[in-house]
């Protein structure tokens, strides 16, 4: 198996923008896995019961294993991040999504792709059109750039200005990680 997958990453727990640096560098470990490209940070606000605000990304990863071993290895990175599964939409260490795996559809119940509500997500769609604005949702027929344009809210998705330490520590990470436009991106 080689395909590109994108994955969203969030946290409003602790740390915030340390948990994403923390898990790029954890998913850069994952043998079959290729961190290809990764967008700037966004601060966002919560889906769900008033909580603090999360910090969101994305990032295109080459990938040669399967997708149901890609999403083993997030939920690991997630549990070392001392993610606890709780209530829906609850304050999150780290959250790794799987959001699309080539254009692979599939639904079993421990993984639907593309990730089920990614189409109505701003804080997933924002980021994601970064690195891949071209990349067309398989069951929508849409690119991401078509989706976010539809759901985009500043009111509600804003980049980050955070720490200049940890924003530095994420830019090294992009530039660690740039290159042309991701194919089908």
């Amino acid at each position: 198996m080689n395909e590109i997958a994108y994955v969203g990453l969030g946290s409003n727990r602790g740390t915030r923008a340390a948990a994403l640096v923390r898990s790029l560098c954890a998913l850069r470990a994952v043998p079959g896995v290729e961190i290809l490209r990764t967008s700037r940070i966004y601060e966002t606000r919560p889906v769900g019961p008033p909580q603090r605000l999360y910090l969101n990304a994305a990032a295109a990863v080459q990938c040669h294993l399967q997708p149901k071993e890609l999403l083993e290895h997030l939920l690991a990175i997630e549990r070392e991040a001392g993610r606890v599964r709780g209530a829906p939409n609850a304050p999150r260490t780290l959250d790794l999504d799987l959001l699309f795996f080539g254009t692979f559809e599939l639904q079993t119940p421990k993984l639907v792709l593309p990730h089920p509500r990614l189409h109505e997500r701003a804080f997933v769609l924002v980021p994601l059109s970064e690195i891949a604005p071209h990349f067309v949702h398989p069951a929508l027929g849409a690119s991401v750039e078509d989706l976010a344009a539809r759901v985009r809210d500043p009111e509600a998705v804003w980049l980050w200005r955070g720490s200049s330490r940890t924003r530095a520590a994420w830019q090294r990470l992009q530039m660690a990680y740039e290159r042309e436009p991701v194919s089908g991106a």
